[in-house]
C-alpha cells in the first residue's frame, strides 16, 4: 500500500496552455479548474481528456486524487495540456514500463509533448505566410 501521504507533482504544456496535476491517494475524484470531470463542458474536451483512464482501466486510477489547474491557449489546447499531465502522474505513480508503451502506441503526445507553436507574423502582410495581394492596374 503506498504512504497516504505521498503527493505527485507534473505538468503538461500544448500550444500556449499549461496544466499542473497533482496526484495523491483517495477514492479516484478528478478535477480540472476545481470542476469534477463528470461535469466538465465542452464534451469533447471531457473525452479528450478521459482518454488516459480508458487505455488503463480503473483498477489503478480509482486509487487516486487528481487535481488540474490549466491556463492559457484555448480549451482544446488546455484539454491536451490536461491529458499529458494526468498521463505523466499516472506513469510516475505506477513507475510500470507496459503503461508507458501503452500510451505511446495510443499516442505519443500523451508521454511526449507536442513541442509545435505558432509561427510569427512578418511584414508585408495579415499572417506568417500570408501576403498582401497587388495589382498593377
Amino acid at each position: 500500500m503506498p504512504n497516504p501521504k505521498r503527493v505527485l507533482l507534473t505538468s503538461g504544456k500544448r500550444k500556449t496552455a499549461i496544466a499542473r496535476a497533482t496526484a495523491r491517494a483517495g477514492k479516484g475524484r478528478i478535477r480540472i479548474n476545481k470542476v469534477p470531470i463528470e461535469i466538465f463542458e465542452p464534451k469533447i474536451a471531457r473525452d479528450k481528456i478521459m482518454e488516459p483512464f480508458l487505455q488503463i482501466g480503473e483498477e489503478t486510477w480509482k486509487k487516486l486524487d487528481i487535481n488540474v489547474k490549466v491556463s492559457g491557449g484555448g480549451f482544446m489546447g488546455q484539454a491536451e495540456a490536461t491529458r499529458t499531465a494526468i498521463a505523466r502522474a499516472l506513469l510516475k505513480w505506477t513507475k510500470s514500463t507496459r503503461l508507458r508503451t501503452v500510451f505511446t502506441d495510443y499516442d505519443r503526445a500523451l508521454v511526449v509533448g507536442d513541442s509545435r507553436r505558432k509561427e510569427p507574423k512578418k511584414f508585408g502582410g495579415p499572417g506568417a505566410r500570408a501576403r498582401d495581394q497587388k495589382s498593377y492596374r
